[in-house]
């Protein structure tokens, strides 16, 4: 089965659940990333998340991100691939935390 590619975002279009233990993760990315799959994970768990980069229109700019919702409190490894990390992100109990995809 191929999954089909979502469209761009709108402003006010993604849902967080922020709270007690709970935040969220917003990963810019180059927009030559548009539709890929980045994976995440607390610490360097074998047990991993995905979300797919997205174009978001706001009123402000065209961005490219992947959004990450409802993430329990901790150090986040992204990875590049399977096998190789990217960069990092700590997540705090409340809020959304912003990343930014390295060179």
């Amino acid at each position: 089965m191929t999954e089909q590619a979502a469209g761009p975002s709108g402003a006010g279009t993604v849902v967080l659940n922020l709270g007690a233990g709970i935040g969220a993760l917003v990963l810019y990315t180059p927009a030559s990333m548009d539709g890929q799959e980045i994976e995440i994970s607390l610490g360097d768990e074998q047990r991993r998340t995905h979300s797919q980069v997205r174009r978001r229109d706001t009123v402000a700019a065209t961005k490219y991100a992947a959004v990450y919702p409802d993430l329990p409190v901790g150090d986040y490894t992204i990875w590049r691939d399977h096998h190789h990390k990217a960069t990092t992100a700590t997540i705090t109990s409340g809020s959304v935390t912003s990343c930014h995809w390295p060179d």
